[in-house]
């Protein structure tokens, strides 16, 4: 379990990897771009919000933590978020094609932030969401062969791992606290709201996921394996949780 001055460290020390080279041409067909570009610009639109429910919400659990550091690893991690959706912006821009500036889904997941103050649902919901991401940009990458548009979701999926664990470490000491009675109905909760998130995230970009050779039933596996190593490993009992721990290397 990692502290939130050791994230702090880590989001800095990141910012400073640059490995995009902005010099290459974008090589993209008209069959990739029809395959694509809606998720594209769905996904690129859900990168850039600016994180002020977020960090309303860390702050005021910070406060009652004691931890004021971990609003400034929120920071950065938003930060670090901002930076994907700036880079699709900018490939988007380079193809010639349009930014969108509304999006069914990215429209339901801002109301569901707009009113939500609560860390713990927060954190389940970014858990998700990056969990979905990790598949999303694989497919992304693996439905082109231009070399621009894949190293920039290389960059991204090199970045989405630590926000997992980030955001996993979070949600474990969240749940700890909780009353066993508690910990009983939200293993529940958990689990039905993150196979959910993940139908929906399915349906709004199937036509992406399967042109980078991701059926839905791979979809539902590789989602299955992403429970098992952030959600399931968190609402285990201790010695199960230390195995999957190892298991899975989280």
């Amino acid at each position: 379990m990692h502290t939130s001055n050791y994230w702090i460290g880590y989001f800095q020390a990141n910012a400073r990897h640059k490995r995009i080279n902005w010099n290459t041409a974008p090589a993209i067909t008209q069959d990739e771009i029809a395959a694509i570009l809606p998720s594209l610009q769905a996904w690129q639109l859900g990168e850039t919000s600016e994180g002020e429910h977020l960090i309303a919400a860390s702050t005021k659990y910070a406060f009652h933590l004691g931890d004021p550091d971990y609003v400034d690893a929120v920071r950065l991690f938003i930060k670090e978020e901002q930076k994907h959706g700036n880079n699709l912006g900018r490939y988007i821009d380079k193809i010639g094609q349009q930014r969108v500036k509304k999006d069914w889904g990215d429209t339901l997941f801002r109301k569901v932030r707009y009113f939500n103050t609560n860390m713990e649902l927060w954190t389940l919901a970014v858990i998700v969401v990056e969990s979905t991401a990790q598949i999303f940009y694989q497919a992304l990458k693996d439905a082109t062969n231009c070399r621009l548009l894949k190293d920039i979701c290389t960059d991204i999926l090199i970045d989405e791992a630590p926000h997992i664990t980030f955001q996993t470490e979070r949600l474990a000491i969240i749940f700890d606290g909780k009353s066993n009675f508690s910990k009983t109905w939200r293993k529940m909760a958990y689990k039905h709201f993150f196979h959910a998130t993940s139908l929906l995230v399915w349906y709004g970009h199937k036509k992406l996921f399967m042109a980078g050779g991701v059926t839905f039933d791979m979809y539902v596996k590789k989602m299955q394996y992403k429970y098992k190593k952030t959600i399931s490993a968190i609402t285990a009992p201790p010695s199960d949780y230390q195995k999957m721990i190892f298991k899975y290397g989280n």
